[in-house]
This record gives C-alpha cells, structure tokens and sequence, in this order.
C-alpha cells in the first residue's frame, strides 16, 4: 500500500528537483501493467533515493559516475525518461537549431579539422554547434553529454572513450552519429584505419624493415585498435615480426615514454598511434644519437603542420579529417529531421600514406 500511495501522489503532484528550484521531474512513460512511471519506481529499481535520482537527470555533475550509469540504466529498463529529454525529443529536428560536438581532447590537433567540418556543415544548414572537451575523461565525456542531451537537436562525438553499451544508450534519446569510431547499432564516419595501418607496415618492409613495433595510444580508442590489427595483419602476410608497445598517452609526453620503452628492445621499424607520439619519439632517439630513418624508420598518423617542419619530415598516415566532420554532421541532422540512420555499417572513408623522409632511406 505504501508503494501504491507514492506512486498516487506522484502521479498528483509535480517534484522539485533538489537545489533547484526552477528544474521539475514528472513521470514520462508507462509500465506493463499501463501505470504512469515515477521517480520513485526508477529509484526502486535502480536502489537508490529519489533525491538522488533527480540529481542525476537535473544536475549530473553531483552524483558519481557509477551511481549515474546505475539509475540511467534502471530507467532504461522500466521505459523511464525526464520531461525535458522527452520534450525536446518531441520537439523534432528544428526545435533549437544546435548540435552538440563532443571532442576526446582539443588539445590533439587532429580533432580540429572534424570540427571545423561539423561546424562549417551545420552553419551551412543555419545550425550553431555547442562545443565539449572531454579531456581524455570519460566521467567528463559522459557528464557532458548528459547536460547537452535536452538542449540540442543532435550529437556528435569525436573520438569518444566511452564504452559502446553508453553511447547506444544515449543514441537511443537523441539523433548520434560517432566520429572516428564504429559503435554497433549507431550511425558513425570512419577512416578505413586498419588499412592505413597495413599500407604504413608494408611501407617499412619495403625499405628493409624486418621488425616492426606499434607504439599504442588510449585502451578505448576503436582507432587504436584498428590500426594495431592492420599492423600486425601485414606482419603476418609478409612474415615479418610486428610487437605491440603500450599503452601510452597519445601526447608528446606519450612519445618520449614510448621512445624509452622501445629503447629497451630496438625494432627496424616504428609506427605510432599518431604524429604527436612519433614526433616526441624521433625526438627522443635522435637524442640518444640514432639516426632516422638509417636506424630506425618512423611513420606516424593525422599529418600534422609539425610533420613537416622537422628533420626528417615525418612520413604519415592521413585521411579526410574535415570531410568526415562535415559529412557525420549533414548526417546527424538528417537523422533529427527523421531520416533512418544506417547502423548496421559505418560510412567508411579512405586513409592513404604520405612517405617522407623519416621511412624513407636517404639517396
């Protein structure tokens, strides 16, 4: 009877959110049985209070990341969803004229030019582009979403470290296409990694590499992935030895611990999980007085500006990174407008090399 009576009462009166007067939750859904679902069946069924509860949909960064997953994944569940998420779901693709753009890091330079594209697309459709940086984190990553989710008609995420049973969850309540990773049951652009990573090894073998080591960025990263199998595929085809370092931070610092890490266990070739990495790397044995490429071949990924200043230029592996912004925008805001998203496969665009001095032996 106790339960029976909450739920009453809820179905009667409207809940102030806690600490904020001017955020309201009411019931949105309904269980089997036809019923209005409440806060209280959601706290029920995740276990924890209902002030809680409400914290979590009204202000995410007061609750902790664990305790967020739990009562997102109860509400899930039950078919639970706040006023404001439903509202602007029902809104439709016009309803605030943004898209949400969330970056792993914008510190990494190649996330500027998926930006660029994004924002350039959605100004082309009169759409403005609301701007997150996770920081490599992905407490901050899942934090920000959760405050764009009633506020923008669509999602963009670029290089997220989420893991895939998340942004499924989140694509569920709100159009999502992924940037530079596949998510199954989500719409995503990639660049075709695995076969970058492959041409960039056959490319070293070529110029009598007969050892290969990767030097790993992020645990999360689908990229890193992708590329270490490429690597190693070639390896295999060419009956060479390929070794996987790391993981390390795709930074400079990342770079110079990769290099000592290497050091350690020489290889004829490197092949980094990008340029800021291979950068710092080359830095750090042409330090210890080895020669590139004559001791050691390098080929990074993203051709960064700094690619090309050094000595050796940086050979590297690149694809469109602005198209691919620009293309996952026009998508997601498709997506908004109702078009059917294509989930079963990725739009997959092409990685190509650029060979430059540091893989390549001098004449």
């Amino acid at each position: 009877w106790g339960g029976t009576a909450r739920r009453w009462r809820a179905k009667q009166l409207t809940l102030r959110v806690e600490g904020d007067q001017n955020q309201v939750m009411r019931s949105d859904g309904e269980n089997e049985a036809g019923e209005s679902l409440t806060i209280y069946d959601v706290a029920a069924e995740a276990g924890v209070a209902a002030s809680t509860l409400s914290r979590t949909f009204s202000r995410p960064g007061r609750v902790s990341y664990s305790t967020a997953e739990k009562v997102r994944a109860a509400a899930e569940r039950i078919g639970y969803r706040t006023e404001a998420v439903a509202r602007a779901s029902a809104a439709g693709g016009s309803a605030t004229k943004t898209l949400g753009l969330v970056v792993a890091d914008i510190a990494n330079p190649v996330f500027i030019e998926m930006v660029r594209g994004a924002e350039y697309a959605a100004s082309q459709a009169g759409l403005t582009v609301v701007f997150s940086n996770a920081r490599e984190n992905g407490k901050r990553e899942y934090e920000a979403l959760n405050r764009a989710l009633p506020t923008v008609d669509g999602l963009l995420l670029a290089g997220s470290r989420l893991p895939d049973t998340t942004i499924r969850t989140v694509a569920k309540q709100k159009a999502m296409v992924v940037m530079n990773r596949e998510v199954r049951g989500v719409a995503s652009v990639v660049i075709d990694q695995r076969e970058g990573a492959r041409t960039a090894a056959e490319h070293l073998a070529s110029h009598g590499a007969r050892s290969i080591a990767y030097l790993s960025g992020p645990e999360r990263s689908w990229a890193d992935g992708m590329r270490w199998t490429g690597v190693r595929d070639a390896a295999a085809a060419l009956g060479i030895e390929a070794r996987r370092l790391g993981p390390f931070l795709p930074t400079m610092t990342g770079g110079q611990r990769a290099a000592e890490t290497w050091l350690g266990s020489r290889t004829d070739g490197v092949i980094a999980y990008n340029d800021l990495m291979a950068l710092s790397f080359m830095q750090t044995v042409q330090i210890r007085g080895l020669e590139v490429p004559d001791d050691v071949g390098i080929v990074g990924f993203d051709d960064l500006l700094a690619s090309r200043l050094t000595r050796p230029q940086l050979s590297t592996v690149v694809g469109p990174l602005e198209r691919m912004g620009a293309t996952a925008a026009a998508h997601v805001m498709a997506i908004a407008n109702g078009a059917q998203a294509t989930t079963d496969r990725p739009v997959v665009m092409p990685a190509r090399l650029i060979a430059r001095g540091s893989s390549e032996p001098r004449p």
